[in-house]
Order: structure tokens, then sequence, then C-alpha cells
């Protein structure tokens, strides 16, 4: 998924993370990865909806909503009753996520981001 801009770690990294994820969706054709996304968190009351993304290649096909589905599937039947689902939304993607009841939380509360060995400005 490199194609879409996404952060590349090291392998044995991003093996770990993915072992870590709550819940995984991935979308495939012919055997080769067109699209994806996961659950991580507590995978009880607190979660995080990320790496949303299809291959430009696929996209405008409806497959970033198929995942969506899946995600929210496992979200309404797994976790627990009044849990906590968040996800950072890019521009147009914001649409998408909408469509599942997610809304903007500003300006009561805005998402912060901070990354590992980066130093503070």
């Amino acid at each position: 998924m490199r194609s879409v801009g996404f952060t590349v770690f090291p392998a044995a990294v991003a093996a770990e993370s993915l072992k870590r994820s709550c819940h995984a969706v991935t979308l495939r054709k012919d055997g080769v990865l067109i699209g994806m996304g996961r659950i991580v968190g507590d995978g009880v009351c607190f979660v995080e909806i990320v790496d949303v993304v299809v291959d430009p290649v696929h996209q405008g096909k409806g497959l970033a909503k198929i995942v969506m589905d899946a995600l929210m599937s496992y979200a309404t039947t797994q976790l627990a009753e009044g849990a906590f689902v968040y996800l950072s939304a890019h521009v147009p993607a914001d649409r998408l996520y909408a469509q599942y009841g997610f809304e903007a939380t500003a300006p009561d509360a805005v998402g912060m981001c901070y990354r590992v060995g980066s130093a503070p400005t």
C-alpha cells in the first residue's frame, strides 16, 4: 500500500503491528492486496479505525465502503455497548465515515499526534 503514501516501517515492525490489531479486513484481487482496514485499541471500550486504504488503481469502486462495512460490523457486534470508536479522516474520506455516524469533534476536541523520535517544537 505504499502507492497511497503510507509511512513505511521495517517489515518486522509492520508485522508486529498487524498482529496486535483487534480486527483486520483485507481485500484481494488475484491474491494481491488491493484494500484494507484495521481496528486497534483495547478491544473493548476504546478503539480506533486505522489504515483504511484502497489501491489507487481500484479506487472509486466502493471498496472502501466494503472495508468500512466489515469494520463497523465488528465494532457493533464485538465491542461493549457505549464503546468509543475513533478515526482520523482525510478530506474527502470524511464523507464516507459520516455515513457510519462519525462526526467531527471540533471545536470541543481536536485530534493530536506525536511521532516517537521527533523533537517537540
